[in-house]
């Protein structure tokens, strides 16, 4: 930033626009998502579940009901909610966790919590009489709120957990679908969700001789406290004389940095980019503030944040966190520019200054905390406020000055390679005992693949042949040559910072579609493919806006790993005008009443 004449700051945009090129261009790779490992064969271990004892078994079951639901996160568990409100009791959830929860079943490190406002992250909270300790819930209180719901709506005796899906089949003959698992059901259903969710497939970096390393070794989706001590709440006192490298800075690093920099001999962070670190100012639930909500205040507030960080139309910011202000400040910002007399002519320029004003204020707050200066250098992220996940946290920078944690940056190359008795960064070898990966879960490979099994559709189609050139849906969940066949996913859908709103909007509209399949007596329903085709064309025209944006941002799963955006991505993307626009688009599908686009028999 510079100032004019007139003291006032103004924005070298050239320069920063030279800055962010000159970073995201070290990180380019050209593999794109194929830099990550599949973790199969000899990296199966990873996927182990801690959480379960051994040995489990049971009878497998058979029979017939109305429908399937793949999942047993926040997805499946708000379709069995909404399907049990509705009046639909006869449906399995197969799940292969040991439990509800979905991601917050596997992430259990320490210091893992939700970054979005748990009154809005968590759902159904009226409905289930439940009140967050906390504005920023913990895991633990998370996986329980799972729980909850699961016990609230009687979803545990409709569970197969321990059980995955292998295949799925649509019999033309009998308008079923066939469900068979890894337990040897073989179940008949009338309808099939999909709500596998987007993140639990944990991933390892492709890095050479990762199999080499003689030390201990996790994924943070596998936590192995049995070796580190402590718990979710920290205390890892196992560690106390261990060297202790961490790969990955995205937010579970940012959550779990401090603990394991408090409790290490010598801390390594592998940092090929910074992440965005925004306060989080974290407190306790105020009482009176709890006992003075009205009913419908939870759908109030979600609507609200939800506004806010999409650009929408609200009179109060009701949530008032760093999402609200990263996102909505950037919107205000450019409001108020324009409002005083600022070039209107041009609003991507305003929206442009506004991002970089707000990314200079994180930039500052990293040179406010960390005290050694090339350090601070290093955690700055040079890049536009929406092109990663943005993170909060209150200690992770200050992580940074203990003498015991040392930031390896890799200058955006990465790790070179792991050897038997560590990494080695810029030809220099770090030894280590333990060696951590907290670098996240599978985002943007094919969907069949993060599934786990191939979807046979009518006369033996597959899901992944029919989309091999990108996704084909209506609205993001029915396919065309699928009958009776719905997904519960951000692809070719509206997406929010707040997933479980999505969620929640996604659930309800299955649920509706089915329940007036059931009243108007319907055997089975699938979108036109004109119907299909339209809204296909219309996910790649609210697209390319925002790639432009994208593709100058380093790289990430926001775009692709930086991979670039052809046809077959664009398809594959979320609906890009905001998840205020695809809420109200359902809503106004609904109230239709017609089942539009849907060829019904």
């Amino acid at each position: 930033m510079s100032r004019d004449d007139k003291g006032n700051e103004t924005v070298d945009l050239e320069a920063i626009r030279r800055k962010y090129r000159e970073e995201r261009d070290r990180r380019l790779r050209a593999e794109g998502n194929d830099q990550y490992v599949a973790m199969s064969g000899q990296y199966a271990r990873y996927l182990e579940d801690p959480y379960v004892e051994p040995g489990h078994d049971r009878a497998p079951v058979t029979g017939e009901v109305e429908a399937v639901i793949v999942g047993g996160g926040f997805g499946g568990l708000l379709s069995g909610a909404r399907l049990r409100l509705g009046g639909v009791d006869d449906f399995l959830i197969v799940e292969k966790a040991g439990d509800f929860g979905g991601t917050w079943y596997w992430n259990r490190y320490p210091g893992a919590a939700c970054d979005t406002e748990s009154y809005v992250y968590l759902p159904l909270l009226e409905e289930t009489g439940y009140m967050p300790v906390r504005k920023y819930a913990k895991a633990p209180e998370i996986l329980e709120h799972s729980r909850r719901v699961g016990r609230h709506f009687g979803l545990y005796d409709r569970a197969l957990f321990q059980t995955a899906v292998t295949a799925m089949r649509w019999c033309e003959s009998e308008g079923r679908w066939h469900v068979e698992t890894s337990r040897k059901d073989v179940i008949r259903a009338r309808f099939v969700i999909l709500a596998g969710g987007g993140l639990h497939l944990p991933k390892l970096p492709g890095i050479p001789g990762i199999e080499t390393f003689k030390g201990h070794s996790f994924h943070t989706s596998r936590w192995d406290y049995e070796y580190t001590g402590g718990s979710s709440e920290g205390g890892l006192d196992r560690l106390a004389d261990k060297r202790v490298g961490l790969i990955g800075t995205g937010a579970t690093a940012v959550q779990c940095v401090p603990h394991l920099g408090a409790s290490a001999k010598e801390f390594f962070v592998l940092q090929r980019t910074p992440s965005a670190i925004g306060a989080r100012n974290d407190r306790p639930t105020d009482p009176e503030w709890a006992r003075s909500l009205h009913k419908g205040w939870q759908r109030q507030r979600m609507d609200n944040f939800t506004a806010v960080i999409s650009g929408g139309d609200f009179d109060v910011d009701l949530v008032n966190d760093g999402w609200t202000e990263v996102i909505g400040e950037i919107v205000l910002a450019a409001r108020r520019r324009a409002a005083t007399g600022a070039p209107v002519e041009d609003p991507a320029r305003l929206m442009e200054i506004a991002d970089i004003e707000m990314m200079e204020r994180i930039r500052a707050r990293v040179d406010a905390i960390v005290r050694d200066p090339a350090t601070a250098e290093a955690l700055k992220p040079w890049y536009g406020a929406l092109c990663k996940r943005p993170c909060f946290h209150d200690g992770y920078l200050q992580t940074f000055n203990r003498p015991n944690v040392h930031l390896v940056d890799t200058r955006g190359r990465g790790v070179e390679r792991v050897t038997e008795q560590g990494v080695v960064v810029a030809g220099r070898e770090y030894a280590l005992d333990c060696l951590i990966f907290a670098t996240g879960f599978e985002v943007g490979t094919d969907f069949t693949h993060r599934m786990g099994f191939e979807i046979h559709g009518r006369d033996g189609l597959t899901l992944s042949e029919k989309w091999q050139d990108g996704a084909e849906t209506m609205h993001g969940f029915f396919v065309h040559g699928f009958p009776n066949f719905m997904i519960i996913s951000p692809t070719q859908s509206g997406q929010s910072a707040n997933f479980q709103h999505m969620l929640d909007e996604q659930s309800k509209h299955v649920a509706y579609v089915i329940q007036r399949a059931r009243a108007l007596n319907l055997s089975r329903l699938e979108p036109s493919a004109a119907a299909e085709k339209a809204w296909v064309d219309e996910i790649i025209r609210s697209a390319r806006g925002r790639q432009a944006y994208l593709q100058d941002c380093t790289p990430g799963y926001y775009n692709n790993e930086g991979g670039g955006f052809d046809l077959r991505e664009t398809k594959n993307s979320q609906y890009w005008r905001g998840p205020i626009a695809f809420v109200k688009l359902l809503e106004a599908w609904r109230e239709d009443g017609g089942l539009k686009g849907l060829e019904c028999a």
